[in-house]
């Protein structure tokens, strides 16, 4: 077993530039699929047209904002810096003269390691091929997604009953239904972790606003991305906030910071999220962080975003073939027979199973 894990780990590394765009479009495809369905129910959209129109507004959805963002990185990057570096004065100051009484030389050693990390090792040249090839590796994932979005949600079901009908027969039925009861976990957590997130980005953007910190929308912004990454995320963008807080406004102001983060996760955590998800997403809060430790030790941060929602549907789905339903109400619908491969719409009804 262990070496099954193994060899799969090591897969999924080799064929990740495939792998995790393609996980990225199942996501946006539980996102913008009641919309799809609007468009081709109510507005009589061709289903393909439906889907490019619903990937197209959400480009220029999160073009429109990562431009207003960088616009006001951009403005304010000079007084910011200079905020920065009489704050990084005041910490520097406290850690000499405060509880810690760390020496100059002490001082200038962490300062240096800092350096020398940040620069890294190798010339210039060398990290601008690394980086211009990461770049590519990026806009090709980008590209991926975006197709496999499109088509995700232009032809999902065929596709899904097409690898389906690849297993013995007998297992068909069953993989189907579970397969129904992981799709419902995996739409129920994405949409509710989307609410989650932009609650959690208004109320840490509120709070720096009230607070008078630089970059407030791209502080709310870095919540709603990183709220994506359980405890995590949460853990990273709120000492972001905190820091911006300290090296602006001094420690008065980062601990005022730290009181409406905390506040607003133990909201998020004890409120929210038992409230909104209930049973589509039954897991142990232990289970979440277990998934999101093993994910991130394994595929990086890749597999803290996507271990929680692939044990969701794996929870969902396992439970069912083992005759715990978690949602009876979906019934046990047989497959679509139209999309069987080697079927046209012209061919009569499909054989019984036997």
């Amino acid at each position: 077993m262990a070496a099954a894990l193994a060899l799969a780990v090591v897969a999924l590394r080799s064929v990740s530039l495939i792998v995790v765009p393609l996980a990225v479009a199942v996501l946006v495809t539980a996102v913008l699929s009641p919309f799809v369905r609007l468009l081709h129910r109510r507005l009589r959209f061709p289903s393909a047209l439906a889907a490019l129109t619903a990937v197209v507004l959400l480009v220029v959805l999160v073009a429109g904002l990562l431009t207003f963002a960088g616009v006001r990185v951009v403005t304010g990057m000079s007084g910011m810096l200079q905020q920065a570096t009489a704050g990084l004065d005041q910490v520097v100051h406290w850690l000499h003269t405060g509880p810690l009484h760390l020496s100059e030389k002490q001082l200038q050693h962490y300062v240096s390691s800092a350096r020398d990390q940040f620069s890294g090792s190798g010339s210039w040249l060398t990290r601008g091929t690394e980086w211009a090839a990461s770049a590519g590796h990026f806009l090709a994932g980008i590209l991926i997604a975006l197709f496999g979005s499109v088509f995700f949600l232009a032809q999902g079901e065929r596709i899904a009953v097409f690898l389906i009908c690849l297993l013995p027969r007998p297992a068909q039925h069953r993989t189907y239904q579970a397969g129904r009861r992981g799709w419902v976990s995996l739409t129920s957590y994405v949409r509710v972790q989307i609410l989650v997130a932009a609650i959690d980005a208004v109320g840490i953007g509120a709070g720096a606003a009230i607070l008078r910190l630089p970059f407030v929308v791209v502080l709310a912004l870095l919540v709603f991305l990183t709220a994506f990454i359980p405890i995590v995320g949460a853990i990273a963008s709120g000492a972001v906030a905190v820091l911006v807080a300290l090296v602006t406004h001094g420690l008065t102001a980062a601990l005022i910071m730290l009181g409406v983060v905390i506040l607003v996760q133990q909201i998020e955590s004890h409120g929210l999220q038992p409230f909104l998800m209930g049973r589509a997403v039954d897991l142990h809060p232990l289970a979440v962080l277990i998934a999101v430790v093993v994910g991130s030790s394994l595929l990086g941060i890749v597999g803290a975003l996507f271990a929680v929602p692939a044990l969701a549907v794996a929870n969902s789905a396992v439970r069912n073939l083992y005759g715990n339903d978690p949602f009876p109400e979906l019934g046990s619908a047989p497959m679509p027979a139209q999309f069987r491969p080697g079927r046209s719409e012209d061919d009569g009804p499909p054989a019984a199973d036997t």
